[in-house]
């Protein structure tokens, strides 16, 4: 025997053994290749395409219509709610609007004629949110109207006020016209854009420096941490017109790809955003309700449907209040729905079957107690969860529908080129191209 070692073995062999088999990689670096490399798929997706388009498509719908809605509902008492008849006089609202900085354009000039601007506005903004028409645009302005009507007279609202509020914010930042709107069928060319572009930045210029706007565009303030609206409705201003700019010089080159990245970046976080706000949503309702006595004996529903004002339909109400088993399961049901929901995402199919339950629930609190904007403003924000699957489903049946009642068809979407991005050209409009910014706000505050 000697101690003769093998170079690049274990140790000293004895004369004649047999050389060890070479030693298997570690389960622990094989475990960690593999999440290396689905880290960089999950990275690449996340920068390369944006994610979730007919669910953003789908936000963007709902809670457009559901503020059309709202709009053309109260259309004949909108002096009362907003205006210069309301008991909640201006005066009033201007003392508020000093503490707490919260952004209306209504203070700007008073008087009915420039309420009736504002208000129609408000419509027209949400019918063009609604089609997808010059989507970046008329969602900046479907944020400003929002804001501005509901910061008017914050005593007014069922809840779901609040969930259109959050919505107005997120929905600027997302990509929600490549699917299902006016914008995605338009064909490329066309100079209508950039005279929006620059008829908007030139009133925004004008709304800056005049001094009807007070307080409202500041630069710093409590509207977002340690920045004003000014810089965010500027900053949009600007990312929309060097997107332009850059699609007309070097429509394939680097930096437009860079941006194309950001883009779906600020997208895609702006939907991870929508999605934890409506899991907050119905977390903390959920455990707030565990705390309440009357949803902790099973009455909570009953007495409700006892109350003049969610009785519009007080027959129904007094049928459903009658059957005492049902109304105690559906109290206990909704609490268990609403602790359990964020639990559910995990499984797909779970989470699809309680969604369905979930939306029936609210359209039954649209018809039973009568607050149809919180229910339909939840069913609008409950999309962001929808498979994709289903919500073609729905497209195509809408479509056809569309069809058999003689509506004109719409021109095929223009190709995308890989990744999902929509094609750009020299003359795409800037208005309509997303901005690379950063969202700005956060889930659980009410951006005023």
């Amino acid at each position: 025997m000697n101690g003769t070692t093998r170079a690049g073995g274990p140790g000293p062999l004895l004369d004649g053994a047999p050389a060890r088999p070479a030693v298997p990689a570690a389960p622990a670096a094989r475990r960690g290749a593999e999440l290396g490399a689905v880290v960089a798929r999950l990275f690449g997706a996340f920068t390369g395409r944006a994610l979730g388009r007919h669910q953003a498509a789908a936000v963007r719908i709902g809670f457009g219509l559901v503020w059309l809605t709202y709009l053309v509902r109260e259309w004949p008492n909108r002096r009362m709610l907003y205006g210069d008849t309301s008991p909640w006089s201006l005066d009033l609202a201007g003392r508020l609007l000093a503490d707490n900085g919260a952004l209306t354009v209504l203070p700007w000039f008073g008087g009915r004629l420039w309420f009736e601007l504002v208000y129609h506005l408000a419509v027209l903004s949400a019918a063009a949110l609604l089609l997808g028409w010059r989507t970046r645009a008329s969602g900046v302005l479907f944020l400003v109207t929002v804001l501005s009507l509901q910061n008017r007279n914050v005593f007014l609202g069922d809840g779901g006020d609040n969930v259109v509020h959050l919505m107005a914010v997120y929905l600027v930042f997302t990509r929600c016209a490549e699917v299902w709107s006016l914008d995605a069928r338009r064909p490329a060319g066309g100079r209508g854009g950039v005279v929006l572009w620059a008829l908007l930045g030139g009133l925004l210029l004008v709304c800056q420096l005049g001094d009807f706007s007070g307080e409202s565009l500041t630069w710093t303030a409590a509207a977002f941490p340690y920045v004003g609206w000014a810089p965010v409705f500027w900053g949009l201003w600007a990312v929309a017109g060097v997107w332009w700019l850059l699609g007309r010089l070097r429509r394939d080159g680097e930096l437009r790809a860079v941006l194309d990245a950001l883009a779906a970046m600020v997208h895609n976080c702006a939907m991870l955003v929508i999605a934890a706000e409506v899991v907050l949503i119905y977390a903390t309702a959920g455990w707030y309700k565990v705390q309440g006595s009357r949803w902790q004996d099973g009455t909570a529903l009953y007495y409700p449907l006892h109350l003049d004002y969610f009785t519009p339909w007080p027959g129904l109400s007094g049928l459903v209040s009658s059957a005492l088993l049902p109304v105690f399961l559906i109290s206990y049901g909704t609490v268990a729905l609403q602790v359990a929901f964020p639990f559910t995402l995990v499984s797909r199919r779970v989470k699809n079957a309680l969604l369905v339950v979930m939306m029936a629930e609210h359209l039954g609190i649209a018809v039973l107690l009568g607050l149809p904007v919180f229910s339909l403003a939840m069913v609008a924000a409950d999309a962001v969860f929808l498979p994709t699957a289903a919500l073609r489903w729905v497209a195509a049946r809408v479509a056809g529908a569309g069809r058999r009642i003689g509506l004109p068809r719409l021109r095929p979407s223009a190709a995308a080129p890989p990744g999902g991005l929509p094609a750009a050209s020299p003359e795409d409009p800037p208005v309509d191209s997303p901005p690379p910014a950063a969202a700005g706000a956060a889930p659980t505050a009410r951006c005023r």
